[in-house]
């Protein structure tokens, strides 16, 4: 895979915390995987709202469907 350099700004504490947990020679690789992790995060609570807003918007046809199909549904379950 191919790279690029960044100039970022960071805090200072934050720098010396990404070198506690993944030392110095480490946080180009630390700090590509945090990123990484946190777009993941970012899409699928992306994706969520997007399903919440499809749910949202065909809730009237899916209880017309659901009203319309509810007799056959029922059908001989009092045979049981």
């Amino acid at each position: 895979m191919s790279s690029s350099r960044l100039n970022i700004v960071l805090p200072d504490a934050l720098i010396r915390e990404i070198d506690q947990v993944a030392g110095r020679r480490k946080r180009s690789q630390f700090i590509a995987d945090a990123v990484k992790r946190q777009i993941v995060q970012l899409e699928k609570e992306r994706l969520g709202r997007m399903l919440a807003e499809g749910y949202r918007a065909t809730r009237h046809e899916d209880e017309e469907l659901t009203s319309e199909f509810e007799a056959s549904d029922l059908e001989g379950w009092d045979d049981y």
